[in-house]
């Protein structure tokens, strides 16, 4: 992790591939999708190093810097989150001297009492200029106090120091504002206090920032870690342990950390969890820097094995192991300053054994200034060579959040009533054309008609079966033949199958009733008379068969009802659903669920009185159609008569003739016969010449019940699905936006308030929405980062 310094002064520095880019290399422009590796390229051959690199070289020194910068800006927009940025990170357990390090390569002293220096990282970023030291302490919000991302805020905690002797109690204030983040940061830098252990936050990834800059520095840009925490005491909190780890864990885990591993020689080397935490992310210690501190408290006889680790040859490191030698707490006490720390040093590993007695070439390994300059190498040669992968990986994470932004629900819209009205006029005006009829074969439309044909052949299989023989002839297996005059009307009404298959059409329907014999209706036509004459048998016995068939009416009728209910509801909730889901928290979508469902009720329970209507009418047998009842009836009777076993061989004669061509002139004869005489008739009507049946009563009785049958139930399977459907199909839409106005009550003066509250998107929508787009937000400045690097 690098600290951060504000674009304007990066930008002011002549940084080469910012402002233009090296030698040789031509300008281009560049878009969101073109970042120039070019420049990347020529960084990274400038960086590429092997072994230690000095810094009076000034294209080095400017090459390494302009790197540092554009990551330090990278890191400004809160970019670090999405992206592996490369860093350093300086690691290890408590008292392993890694204060005192920092302290070496900064040149600052930092706050060493108990308390917020563990509870939060510490970022320091060093420039080598050619000016008077200064520090800029800075303080950088990436996280609520939940620890949930936000846009990055960076605030200047106070004016520049120019005296190093202002900086650790600085530092310590800015780190007791980063664990009161609801306090104003302001109040920290007089004399605000917070009691011991009264904090608003006991840990907080967010940071502290030191930008500091001199003529002794290198340019290198580190964090300073909470050291590991082996064990706490009485006052302590148990959860320091794992919270201190895990946040040490969650930068070395990084490929692109350089791991800065500071391990004390005064405490056994397998002892100390740092190493072995280092080891568990970089396994081949590939991006793994070792620092041994505290040379001067090797017990003695054990300098060895602290010896064999600088010669890399244990615990190998690919970035080998280094050794400081830091003043101790008495040349503290006495006032030691910077400058003369780093003499000390030197004398110390040329004078004092085993180190003075090393061979020349392992020298380059010992002390800060050859530490510092080794890292400040290492990192510019791992930011050159990460970022043209970094560009790659930007673009590829800009495009996968801009999906994920797509694919939530339509963000609330800032007019809420005129959202409302829209969504909601839409929905009527969808509904409407949904009601009225589409063109699909599965449109609602087409799907109740299936169920009205439906309908219509249920009533019909109610007709009354009548028999024109009597019961005792029933073992006989006598079959009753179709009603050729029914031919030429619906095929519900004929049983000739002979075209059935190539029509394609519905097979005829079978009459769901019991046989009815002509000698029952007889026999109850007798049983019904009270005063009447001897020839004479009263109406009652027709409006009881009548009575009865209507009554089977009313089941099929109810069955239809229900059913175009159930039709309707569901279309209409599946519209609600397309319409109103995406709405709010899904208040809207119920609401409106329960108006429509409440208003569909009232035109069902319209067409349910229609129905009890229509089916209490047809109680009582009455037509004004007179013609076609009458055809029907004596059709009927001729069709019964011609039935009756005693005609049976007449009428098939009469048929049998009709058909024969050589003999067909008989039957015309007589036809013309009957034309003489006036009376107009066809093969069909000869049968009503028959002479006389004993049971010429029943059979019109049959013929009257028969033939009123085929007026009503024409009558009622037109009625009652024309009542269903004006009442329940178009029905339903009558009405509807004003009951959806009332019983949203978005009209008057709440309107705003209530609409705003429907359009209100579920908690987790809103804060996945927000995350996203503050993510794009610092995807984007971090693109317009890069882009400025190739322009």
């Amino acid at each position: 992790m690098f600290g951060i310094e504000a674009v304007d002064q990066s930008s002011s520095r002549g940084c080469p591939g910012q402002r233009r880019l090296p030698s040789g290399l031509t300008p281009r422009t560049s878009t969101d999708n073109d970042i120039s590796t070019s420049a990347f390229s020529e960084l990274l051959r400038s960086a590429d190093t092997n072994g230690g690199v000095g810094l009076s070289d000034p294209a080095t020194t400017s090459q390494r810097r302009c790197m540092l910068d554009l990551i330090n800006r990278l890191r400004n927009t809160g970019v670090q989150r999405d992206i592996d940025l490369p860093m350093i990170a300086v690691i290890g357990n408590q008292s392993a001297g890694k204060s005192s390090l920092i302290e070496s390569i900064s040149g600052i002293t930092l706050p060493r009492s108990q308390g917020t220096c563990t509870r939060c990282p510490t970022e320091c970023k060093l420039t080598q200029e050619d000016t008077p030291w200064t520090c800029v302490v800075k303080l950088h919000f990436i996280t609520d106090e939940r620890g949930s991302p936000i846009k990055a805020s960076i605030l200047t905690f106070g004016d520049a120091i120019s005296n190093k002797v202002h900086v650790e109690e600085r530092i310590r204030r800015a780190q007791r504002a980063i664990l009161n983040p609801n306090t104003d940061y302001k109040k920290f830098l007089k004399s605000y206090e917070v009691p011991s252990g009264a904090n608003e936050m006991s840990f907080s990834r967010n940071y502290v920032s030191l930008e500091i800059s001199g003529r002794e520095l290198a340019d290198v840009s580190f964090v300073d870690l909470p050291g590991l925490i082996a064990s706490v005491g009485r006052a302590g909190n148990a959860n320091d342990i794992d919270l201190v780890k895990n946040l040490v864990i969650s930068y070395i885990e990084k490929p692109s950390c350089l791991i800065l591993l500071t391990v004390a020689c005064e405490t056994d080397f397998e002892n100390q969890g740092a190493h072995h935490l280092a080891r568990q992310y970089d396994p081949k210690g590939k991006r793994t820097v070792g620092v041994l501190t505290k040379p001067d408290r090797i017990p003695l006889g054990e300098e060895e094995s602290w010896i064999r680790l600088i010669r890399n040859e244990v615990e190998h490191l690919d970035n080998n192991w280094y050794c400081i030698k830091q003043p101790s707490s008495h040349d503290i006490s006495l006032g030691i300053n910077w400058v003369e720390a780093r003499n000390m040093e030197k004398k110390f590993f040329a004078e004092e054994r085993p180190w003075s007695g090393l061979d020349s070439h392992l020298h380059q390994f010992l002390g800060t200034g050859r530490l510092t300059e080794r890292l400040s190498a290492i990192l510019a040669e791992l930011i050159a060579r990460r970022l043209p992968e970094i560009q790659d990986e930007l673009q590829m994470i800009i495009i996968q959040a801009r999906s994920d932004l797509e694919e939530l629900p339509p963000a609330p819209s800032n007019n809420p009533v005129g959202e409302i009205h829209r969504v909601l006029n839409g929905f009527v005006r969808e509904l409407s054309e949904l009601l009225e009829g589409t063109p699909d074969e599965n449109g609602l439309v087409q799907t109740i008609r299936l169920h009205f044909e439906a309908f219509k052949r249920e009533v019909y299989s109610t007709a009354p079966n009548f028999l024109p023989w009597e019961q005792k002839d029933s073992h006989r297996c006598l079959h009753l033949p179709p009603a050729r005059f029914l031919s030429n009307e619906e095929n519900v009404d004929t049983e000739d199958e002979d075209d059935d298959d190539e029509l394609g059409l519905t097979p005829p329907v079978a009459l769901r009733g019991h046989a009815i014999y002509i000698d029952e209706v007889m026999q109850r036509a007798r049983n019904g008379r009270t005063r009447e004459l001897p020839d004479y048998y009263p109406f009652a016995i027709h409006a009881d068969y009548v009575s009865a068939i209507v009554k089977e009416w009313q089941e099929p009728a109810v069955e239809l009802f229900e059913v175009v209910n159930s039709i309707i509801r569901e279309h209409v909730g599946n519209l609600v659903e397309e319409h109103f889901a995406h709405l709010g928290k899904g208040g809207v979508k119920q609401a409106v669920l329960m108006i429509v469902y409440d208003h569909l009720d009232e035109a069902a329970a319209r067409a349910k009185q229609k129905i009890d209507w229509l089916l209490q009418i047809e109680g009582t047998p009455a037509t004004l159609n007179t013609r076609h009842y009458t055809d029907y009836r004596d059709k009927f009777l001729a069709h019964y008569r011609g039935c009756r076993e005693t005609n049976h061989n007449t009428v098939s004669n009469i048929r049998r003739l009709a058909a024969d061509r050589h003999k067909v002139e008989t039957v015309h004869k007589a036809l013309s016969s009957l034309n003489e005489l006036g009376i107009s008739a066809k093969v069909d009507d000869l049968s009503r010449l028959l002479p006389a049946d004993p049971l010429e009563v029943a059979l019109g009785i049959m013929a009257s019940v028969r033939g009123y049958f085929q007026v009503a139930y024409k009558r009622f399977v037109d009625m009652v699905p024309l009542a269903v459907d004006y009442e329940m199909v178009r029905g339903m839409e009558r009405g509807l936006d004003e009951a959806l106005l009332k019983g949203l009550q978005i009209t008057g003066g709440n309107a705003y308030k209530r609409c705003a509250a429907m359009l209100q998107e579920p908690a987790a929508i809103a804060s996945k929405r927000q995350g996203l787009s503050k993510k794009l937000e610092r995807l984007r400045a971090a693109r317009t980062e890069l882009k400025r690097l190739s322009v």
